[in-house]
């Protein structure tokens, strides 16, 4: 397939905001091009050169990308981008007026264009900047308008088809069968091997035939991870699993560690690559792991006395400079729990019973990666007495854990159970996760940082429409206002988007696409015509911007879920503890 080909596609999907619209152009997509085609062009309509946790950075910014157009001969490039606002439109309409036409006859493959941006991102050391920009800027000449604007949005991360992966799968399933009837089997293999040009790659290779397929996981290549249900009382979890293994909750950083001889890669729940911001964790697991393997934990700091800090030391250490001045002043611990695979052997369909006694077998004892402290309850009072005295060591509660149970990797199911208490009894005492569906502009102090206040919503059912829950103007820090009012300039939206379900009072002046999750606290859940949700939040607050994907967030049944143990709790007199969603 060509590059122009491709590009007419990518303009297609931006100009429709419909699930299942978009869905059949992707299935039509697809099945134009060859496996390893499909591979590539998985990649490049995200806007990246390869999947989430090892794309190539281009390390091209607007700056570099301005210069590149000006060598094809417009001097006055940045008013033009001014008019426009998207460098990718800049560029399409300064070849146009430079007498290029998206009518010529482009011959670019798409696997020469691919190996020119990759080629671009490559370049390093000493005069690296001006290489890459003439690189840029010689690709753009050969191209029409139209795929030079597609250049420049993928180059710079900044496509705007508004599709998710799981709409890549379903038109995966579209374009084998006609419909979505396959959707849950690719997804099964994409859980497994979270690498969205590889299953675009198997499924073009396998077709119907990937029903039938065993994924394994592969070291190197993150998994999706497994997550729990809830409870909200230690009856329940004892009456739904019986004598089960119990563990720590940690409020910490969820972190997949993939060890293969001397080498470590560190990967978090929202599948980056994040080892080069944890060498401590990295040594430690060099250390104290020689086989291997795959392993699932929480990362958290501890103080002199090795009592679990809260979340707020901890996420300090996620950043990606000053990070061994950072590292002496927070130091972390690695608490595992769980062994998805082992010198090549898949345990992810064994029973947790075994994997635990696997993994104690694979960490040596050390400082810095420790096993997660468990026991094995048989009561309902054993429970409750672990869970009383997981609270004392500052953990936010437990889990349980079926000992037959097998690790259901992107799923939510009762094989593990969370359950945590409310410090305050004042209300919804824990968290939901949800997304950033736009804003309104600040005024009066906050017109310095851009935000005044924000609507966030959840998902609606299974599918790719959010319906609002809450308008958040207070709980955040002059720096998070900032920091969210950054976040969203990179993704906004002319308007507001198909998939937004939102009443007129609601409206906000800018819309964003549904890229950023946040965990909000509020003190109770209230009904409400307002919101298309059908409830709202009582004095939300922001407790932290969330690294997870969207597919993650709260859906509008977990919403009502909670509403109806928080009237059953009110109703016994009693405060509400339930986990986030």
């Amino acid at each position: 397939m060509t590059f122009d080909e491709l590009a007419r596609y990518l303009e297609k999907l931006e100009q429709v905001s419909g699930r299942l619209e978009m869905t059949r152009i992707l299935a039509e997509l697809f099945s134009k091009v060859d496996a390893q085609e499909g591979k590539v062009v998985a990649y490049l309509s995200g806007g990246k050169l390869g999947p989430k946790y090892d794309s190539p950075d281009t390390g091209v910014a607007e700056k570099q990308v301005i210069k590149s157009i000006k060598l094809l001969g417009e001097s006055d490039v940045e008013k033009v981008f001014k008019q426009e606002g998207d460098l990718g439109k800049t560029v399409e309409r300064i070849k146009q007026e430079l007498n290029d036409s998206d009518n010529k006859n482009s011959k670019s493959e798409i696997d020469d264009v691919y190996k020119n941006l990759l080629k671009i991102a490559q370049a390093s050391g000493e005069g690296s900047q001006e290489e890459k920009i003439k690189l840029l800027s010689n690709l753009m000449d050969e191209l029409s308008p139209r795929e030079a604007k597609y250049v420049v949005k993928i180059i710079l991360g900044k496509m705007r088809t508004g599709f998710s992966d799981m709409t890549v799968l379903d038109s995966l399933s579209w374009m084998i069968r006609g419909d979505k009837s396959l959707r849950n089997e690719i997804e099964r293999v994409y859980n497994v091997r979270a690498d969205l040009g590889e299953v675009v790659k198997l499924v073009k290779q396998s077709g119907e035939k990937i029903k039938n397929m065993t994924m394994t996981p592969d070291v190197g290549t993150p998994i999706l991870v497994a997550r729990a249900e809830r409870a909200k009382s230690p009856a329940e979890i004892w009456e739904r699993n019986g004598i089960s293994a119990a563990e720590h909750k940690l409020d910490g950083l969820r972190i997949q560690a993939h060890v293969k001889k001397d080498q470590v890669k560190l990967f978090s729940r929202g599948l980056d690559n994040v080892t080069s911001m944890y060498p401590d964790i990295v040594d430690g697991l060099k250390n104290q792991v020689h086989k291997e393997c795959i392993l699932d934990g929480e990362m958290i700091a501890v103080d002199k006395n090795g009592r679990y800090l809260p979340f707020q030391e901890t996420v300090q250490r996620k950043r990606k400079y000053d990070i061994l001045e950072m590292m002496s002043k927070v130091p972390l611990k690695y608490y595992v729990f769980d062994l998805l695979l082992v010198e090549s052997e898949s345990l992810i369909d064994e029973p947790n019973e075994k994997r635990w006694k696997k993994l104690e077998q694979v960490v040596d004892k050390g400082e810095v990666v420790r096993l997660m402290p468990r026991e094995i309850v048989r009561s309902e009072t054993e429970i409750e007495k672990f869970f009383r005295a997981s609270l004392k060591e500052g953990t936010e509660g437990i889990v349980v854990k079926k000992l037959d149970g097998v690790y259901r990797s992107g799923s939510r199911d009762f094989n593990w159970i969370k359950y945590k208490k409310s410090y305050d009894e004042s209300g919804v005492a824990d968290t939901i996760d949800a997304v950033v569906m736009g804003y309104d502009v600040g005024q009066g102090k906050r017109s310095g940082f851009g935000i005044g206040g924000f609507l966030i919503g959840v998902q609606k059912g299974n599918s790719d429409k959010y319906l609002t829950i809450a308008k958040i103007g207070t709980g955040l820090t002059d720096e998070e206002w900032k920091e969210l009012n950054a976040r969203c300039l990179k993704i906004r939206t002319l308007n507001k988007l198909d998939s937004y379900e939102v009443t007129k009072q609601m409206e906000c002046d800018v819309w964003v696409e549904p890229k950023i999750v946040v965990e909000i606290k509020c003190d109770e859940i209230t009904k409400s015509p307002m919101h298309t949700a059908g409830y709202a939040l009582r004095f939300p607050r922001l407790v932290e911007f969330r690294e997870m994907k969207v597919e993650d967030i709260a859906s509008e049944k977990e919403i009502e879920r909670l509403y109806k143990l928080q009237e059953t709790d009110r109703q016994k007199g009693g405060g509400v503890s339930e986990d986030d969603v």
